[in-house]
């Protein structure tokens, strides 16, 4: 059963985050699929070739990456059950570790609200500009609230319940090939060049693999939220379709009513304006927002986590 590995799991991720000791050691296992990508790429995405071409070789990379890493963790998985037997669990719960980024996201996103809340702009732009494509250099303190409330309502999805539900569908290889799937789209899936028709491949299989966990996702948000009524959820089932992505609007749309905001519209991407539809109503994103808006996040992990520690003791009490 998935169900103790996946609570445990989050469990030793909400009290420990990836510590930068650990990391300092180790760097991180999506560094791993970080050069496989690169590497790929290098060989793969021929800039003489024609569209087509160069959209076969993306797929070829990307099930190649997806097929190393759910064979790899297979096996691994194979191994510890037939030598831990019935404490193969712990075991698992700690290699699945790595893969979820609740506590990550807080450590990431705290530090813009404090210093936001303190009135340091230059340090709040810098510490957003880690977790966000847009350019961070001339935004106001509104849109550097935005920009994190958005990026920590999309990132509970990506790094919170997408891994959780594929390690609870597939086991630990449906956890690993889902990071290695969000690695490849957040590296190489974009329609711009150097990456064109290359990066298709990456783009829709990580809109597939993201389509149920950005709903739940959504649902997670609303719940949390409920001290806002039932705005979450008039906004999320209004408003999620504005945004570009068929996946990202849910838990953003989400966030924005709980929190009676806009999120997203016009953003600055490389010196070029997109003049992106706004999501949710009311007025703009302020620091105070961002302390709601982590609270509401904190809520909708312990539930989820709730619900997942209920099912695993009811699972053991029926065995």
């Amino acid at each position: 059963m998935a169900e103790p590995i996946a609570a445990a799991a989050l469990a030793i991720e909400a009290a420990l985050g990836w510590p930068a000791r650990l990391h300092a050691v180790t760097g991180h296992p999506v560094g791993l699929f970080a050069r496989v990508i690169r590497a790929c790429e290098r060989r793969l995405n021929r800039r003489d070739a024609s569209p087509a071409q160069r959209r076969l070789a993306g797929v070829l990379a990307t099930a190649l990456l997806v097929a190393l890493t759910g064979g790899l963790t297979l096996a691994i998985e194979i191994a510890v059950r037939a030598l831990a037997g019935v404490w193969a669990w712990p075991i698992l719960a700690l290699l699945a570790w790595p893969a979820i980024a609740a506590r990550s996201l807080d450590d990431h996103v705290r530090p813009i609200r404090d210093a936001l809340l303190r009135g340091d702009l230059p340090e709040a732009r810098r510490t957003v500009g880690m977790i966000v494509g847009r350019d961070t250099r001339n935004l106001d303190a509104p849109a550097t609230a935005r920009a994190a409330i958005e990026s920590l309502a999309e990132s509970f999805c990506d790094g919170v319940v997408a891994p959780l539900f594929w390690l609870l569908l597939l086991g630990l290889p449906g956890a690993w090939m889902l990071k290695a799937i969000n690695t490849a789209d957040s590296m190489i899936g974009h329609r711009e060049e150097p990456y064109g028709p290359y990066g298709w491949a990456a783009a829709r299989l990580d809109d597939l693999v993201m389509l149920i966990p950005a709903r739940l996702a959504g649902i997670l948000l609303c719940v949390a939220g409920m001290g806002a009524g039932l705005k979450g959820w008039r906004v999320m089932i209004r408003d999620h379709a504005r945004h570009a992505s068929p996946n990202a609007g849910w838990p953003e749309a989400a966030m924005a009513g709980a929190l009676g905001i806009r999120l997203a519209g016009p953003i600055a991407y490389d010196g070029v304006l997109a003049d992106k539809p706004w999501i949710g109503e009311g007025g703009i994103a302020a620091p105070h927002h961002l302390s709601r808006a982590l609270a509401i996040y904190r809520r909708a992990c312990l539930i989820l986590g709730l619900i997942l520690g209920i099912i695993a003791m009811a699972i053991a009490w029926l065995a």
